[in-house]
């Protein structure tokens, strides 16, 4: 997993509870920490820090990846506004991630192994996501979406009929977006 994604969690750890809160997850871990962006790392690495942070949290390993998808991608907006700016709507954005976002960060890092989706629509609100990742983080792709539409400035219910997590060889994420009132 590409440092990046490190460096956004730690933000996220770090805005929640501290530096201390940062350290004390890299030393529960045993990780030196250190990410640097274009480095790659162990997806373990990743899972142990969620995991603890979720039990600091007192919380759900699926409810810190939520949270770790929301705020990623409103980083990522600031980083990265050029993938978002042609873009009016959240459905607009999220059919650009394989053929647009995830080939730029392959010809960045030949070594990245993004997820996969694949897309159906079936009406002009509804979108039909399949997921695929040997990392099993659709609840972060949840948080993702969930926080592109605040980019867009609209709202999503997400429904998820089928995941890996219970044994499904992929998951499948129905989103219903509608304006924000």
């Amino acid at each position: 997993m590409k440092g990046i994604i490190f460096n956004l969690f730690e933000e996220l750890v770090v805005g929640r509870g501290g530096e201390r809160v940062w350290d004390q997850l890299l030393t529960d871990a045993d990780l030196t920490g250190g990410y640097t962006s274009l480095g790659t790392y162990r997806d373990d690495e990743l899972a142990t820090l969620v995991g603890a942070f979720a039990e600091d949290q007192d919380s759900t390993g699926v409810e810190v990846q939520r949270a770790f998808g929301r705020h990623a991608i409103v980083a990522l907006a600031e980083r990265y506004p050029q993938f978002f700016e042609p873009h009016a709507h959240t459905v607009d954005f999220l059919l650009t991630l394989n053929d647009v976002i995830h080939t730029e960060v392959r010809k960045l890092h030949a070594e990245a192994n993004p997820p996969t989706f694949e897309f159906e629509r079936s009406g002009p609100s509804t979108l039909r996501i399949g997921y695929g990742s040997d990392r099993r983080m659709c609840a972060f792709a949840e948080g993702m979406i969930a926080g592109a539409t605040e980019h867009f400035g609209e709202d999503v219910s997400i429904t998820q009929p089928r995941c890996q997590q219970d044994g499904a060889a992929d998951c499948v994420l129905v989103c219903e977006f509608r304006a924000r009132a």
